[in-house]
């Protein structure tokens, strides 16, 4: 991507850059990389909803790289995800997965939860200043998500460290270093859990079937990277975003401290405000199409901005106030169609949990920085803080 797309002003805040691009066009032509094809980068709020469901964009990674020269080392584990698959073998692993995933299961998990925010804030105080990012919005969404897995604790620590790398913008070789270290590790979990059965979700996938047919060793490793991955980096930049755009916006904090009961709908425009993903996964056109008007030839990628969609002003009036009464459940912060984001009722619920939490018991919460000093990290995909230093 050209690189007024990816400097520091840019990931301190992309939203001028998108406007930009978005007036112009809802499809926008980027230079191509080296020898490879053009790109094009979605803004528009309908054109990223109709490119999120149509058939025609693959997400066989895979098969787009399988010809193409490259010096990277990625593990096939996280090249052959389920979310780098196209029907009907997504169809199939997500058919498998999904019942993890539901919104009853969600809601299961709430006992828990909230006995996790409670032990992860129980040294904090009035008047201290703490770190929300490192001492809450990555320890909740990693640990629950180890917990579902059925992560040793030791190693919890550890998979979070190759997690954060593997997100790391302008740094190959170590995203490359750490997709093996976390495949080779969950390939020995599978194998532990295998001749150790447990109640967690990794001992559960083993055991799945569809009809005769069960996942196969990849598979799973695949499956349990990615679910570890996808289920905590959204949803800590979701509670780190969510948390700064209500301290900016006090009058919204305070409605949503006195009326918690608004929590899931405010949730949904905080997703749109500031959307935790900026650029969806990757998707490629396997034959010519028009979207938006604009001609895509066969073999382009195209990279889908939920982060850009949610601020088109042709679907929401306003669209860069933070507007509580808004009807923003139509954002595609999860993303839309047969990928769409399965972990999303867990991401709510761990989210309504960190912000209600913090709300009621810190009514002083505010900023100990100045704003201008919050540095965001320099990923690809996702947007979220570095560090989030608050005055409780």
């Amino acid at each position: 991507m050209s690189a007024h797309l990816y400097g520091p002003d840019f990931f301190r805040d992309p939203y001028a850059t998108y406007a930009q691009l978005r007036s112009a066009a809802p499809v926008h032509p980027l230079p191509p990389r080296g020898d490879g094809p053009p790109a094009f980068l979605v803004t528009g709020y309908a054109a990223a909803r109709a490119a999120l469901a149509d058939p025609r964009l693959s997400k066989d990674t895979a098969r787009y790289f399988a010809d193409r020269p490259s010096n990277r080392r990625l593990h096939p584990a996280l090249g052959h995800t389920m979310l780098a698959t196209d029907p009907p073998d997504h169809t199939r692993l997500r058919r498998l997965v999904a019942p993890a995933f539901t919104t009853g299961a969600a809601a299961r998990l709430r006992p828990y939860l909230d006995g996790l925010t409670a032990e992860l804030t129980r040294d904090w105080r009035p008047g201290d200043t703490v770190d929300l990012v490192a001492g809450l919005a990555v320890p909740l969404p990693v640990t629950v998500i180890c917990h579902l897995l059925g992560v040793p604790e030791a190693d919890r620590a550890q998979l979070r460290a190759w997690s954060d790398q593997l997100f790391e913008a302008g740094a190959p070789d170590r995203i490359d270093a750490a997709s093996h270290e976390v495949a080779e590790y969950f390939g020995r979990l599978v194998a532990a859990k295998r001749a150790a059965p447990d109640e967690g979700l990794l001992s559960a996938l083993i055991a799945a079937r569809d009809g005769t047919d069960r996942l196969g060793e990849d598979e799973l490793v695949s499956l349990a990277v990615l679910i570890l991955v996808a289920g905590h980096e959204t949803t800590t930049n979701l509670i780190g975003n969510a948390v700064l755009a209500l301290l900016a916006h006090p009058d919204a904090a305070a409605r949503l401290r006195d009326r918690p009961d608004l929590a899931p709908a405010a949730l949904d425009e905080l997703l749109r405000y500031d959307s935790p993903v900026g650029v969806a996964t990757f998707r490629y056109a396997t034959e010519p199409l028009t979207l938006a008007g604009t001609d895509v030839p066969a073999g382009a990628p195209v990279l889908v901005s939920p982060g850009a969609a949610n601020r088109d002003p042709a679907r929401y009036a306003d669209p860069d106030a933070l507007d509580l009464d808004r009807d923003a459940a139509g954002h595609l912060a999860f993303g839309h169609g047969i990928h769409r984001c399965l972990g999303a009722p867990l991401a709510r619920a761990e989210a309504t949990t960190a912000l209600t939490t913090l709300l009621t018991r810190f009514p002083r919460l505010r900023l100990a920085v100045p704003a201008t000093e919050l540095r965001y990290r320099h990923t690809r995909l996702m947007r979220g803080l570095e560090a989030l230093p608050v005055v409780l």
